[in-house]
């Protein structure tokens, strides 16, 4: 989850928790593991990671912090908005487009974006009104979910209603296994209706609905009532949504050192060679704009080895952008 210690200590959905400062968790209920994790704001714990490519176990130590979930954040990468999406709650929606408001209006207007992509890596799901409200904001009209039961009759359609908050600019969603529930209804719907493409990797597959049914004694059970279909009538169930684009996330690798010597020559241009010639056919602003595109482009490379996936949805819009400049 972003903005918690584990992602600042670099833990990745995936990882395998075997000890808690020292101390073995095998055997050990949920409620028991978390309990051995707890503590005062502020203290340190080490744990013990198996990690898929790693060959033996690693320690990690985390800062104990109090966790403060935001539903969804907003940034600027260039051109494209990001809107990170990592839960549905209440104010999944409030704050999706209030983000979008906000960079929009940092870019000078939405004239001045490429498009955006909705992350939604990770995301467990939540509440069903809301991936209905976050697929509408980028849908005109059209079906964007429903639920079929045992009975046909108690079999429930989701609508959308006009009115786009990214005006048609075009969009792309990320997803991954961690993707599930409303965040597989809200990629299904997308593309389903040809408004985003999908990039990633299979969705988690979590398609039923759950009721809640009280029995006595303040108990409840909670029973599987339906599934969800996507607007062409997939079931999401065990299948999930398969991407448009499969992507997958390079595992984190340390860095290699590379001669310095090897460094040198292949950074080497025309311009460091002696008595080379100056271009002078360039005005200042000519030379100013070519510096300008250099630096982004250095960004977009620095961002492929932070976050591969994402660099990757980025280009699609870059490229899309530069076919179509009605998009700009």
């Amino acid at each position: 989850m972003d903005g918690t210690p584990a992602a600042a200590a670099g833990i990745e959905s995936g990882d395998f928790i075997t000890h808690v400062n020292g101390e073995s968790i095998l055997g050990l209920n949920l409620d028991q593991a978390v309990d051995l994790m707890r503590g005062p704001i502020g203290s340190e714990i080490v744990i013990t990671i198996v990690r898929k490519g790693k060959e033996e176990p690693f320690d990690v130590s985390l800062v104990r912090d109090k966790i403060q979930l935001t539903a969804a954040r907003s940034r600027l990468e260039g051109e494209t908005v990001v809107l990170r999406v990592t839960t549905f709650n209440d104010q999944t929606y409030p704050q999706m487009s209030e983000g979008l408001a906000k960079q929009v209006e940092a870019a000078g207007g939405m004239e001045h974006i490429n498009g955006i992509v909705l992350d939604l890596r990770n995301n467990p799901g939540g509440l069903l009104n809301q991936a209905i409200k976050v697929s509408d904001a980028f849908l005109d009209k059209g079906e964007i979910v429903s639920t079929r039961g045992r009975d046909p009759a108690d079999g429930d359609r989701y609508n959308a209603t006009e009115g786009d908050l990214a005006v048609g600019k075009p969009i792309v969603v990320l997803i991954n296994g961690g993707s599930a529930s409303a965040s597989e209804i809200v990629a299904g719907a997308l593309q389903d209706h040809r408004r985003a493409i999908v990039v990633g990797t299979k969705s988690f597959g979590k398609g039923s609905v759950q009721t809640v049914m009280p029995l006595r004694g303040d108990g409840a059970m909670r029973l599987t009532t339906a599934r969800y279909y996507t607007p062409s009538g997939r079931s999401i169930q065990a299948l999930g949504v398969s991407p448009d684009i499969v992507v997958e996330q390079p595992t984190r690798a340390p860095e290699a050192e590379e001669d310095d010597a090897a460094k040198d020559r292949f950074s080497r241009s025309e311009a460091d060679l002696r008595g080379s010639l100056d271009n002078d056919s360039l005005t200042e602003d000519q030379i100013r704009q070519i510096e300008e595109d250099r630096a982004k482009a250095e960004t977009a490379a620095k961002l492929r080895d932070e976050d591969y996936q994402l660099a990757y949805a980025i280009d699609i819009l870059k490229g899309l952008s530069a076919l179509d400049p009605s998009h700009k």
